[in-house]
């Protein structure tokens, strides 16, 4: 099955768009958005109702920090995020919040865990940022794939069955053979706000 995997929108229309063009071009048989759907961007209305009637029709859509911060105060963000989300809570309906309220923290499927942040505390959005940090979401699943955002930078990490934790570059077209000797991370990056 071809998954699409999209994470860090940010209210960003325009990107999103162009991911469902390339979705639809790929012709993916699955929509995974891996959060933070609102934040930062000049559109959190419309994106929200987009990936909604997407959901509606079989996407699967993970909530991320930006999206907790839309509906619920938060105070461990920096200036230009929290003056950020304070903005989208102004431009955001109601039904709009309680949808990104309702989203869940994690889904599996598949063999696959889908997070925004990582897997052993989803809820205190950690960052994976380099193998520490891997190492620890990966240790927290049983998942053979586990994929992330949050980051807004493509990276990839895996474990083999005699623990080594190795640091893979993502490249463009590229594929990466994943066999069931290992567990995998993959951090997708940001489709509406790239690093």
């Amino acid at each position: 099955m071809l998954i699409a995997l999209i994470a860090d929108i940010h209210a960003n229309m325009l990107a999103l768009r162009a991911c469902l063009d390339r979705v639809t071009a790929l012709r993916a048989e699955k929509i995974v958005f891996l959060g933070d759907l609102v934040g930062y961007g000049a559109e959190p209305e419309e994106t929200v109702k987009t990936i909604r009637s997407l959901h509606e029709s079989g996407a699967t859509v993970i909530r991320g920090n930006h999206d907790q911060a839309a509906f619920s105060a938060r105070d461990d963000m920096n200036e230009t995020a929290r003056l950020a989300i304070q903005w989208t809570r102004a431009n955001l309906s109601d039904a709009a919040k309680n949808y990104l309220a309702s989203l869940p923290m994690t889904a599996e499927e598949n063999g696959c865990l889908y997070v925004h942040a990582e897997a052993s505390a989803p809820a205190s959005w950690k960052y994976v940022t380099g193998p520490v940090e891997a190492r620890a979401s990966l240790a927290a699943t049983r998942a053979a794939i586990t994929f992330c955002g949050h980051v807004h930078v493509p990276a990839l990490y895996c474990v083999s069955a005699t623990g080594k934790l190795t640091a893979h570059t993502p490249t463009t077209d590229v594929a990466v053979p994943t066999g069931i000797h290992r567990q995998w991370l993959a951090v997708i990056g940001s489709a509406g706000q790239p690093r």
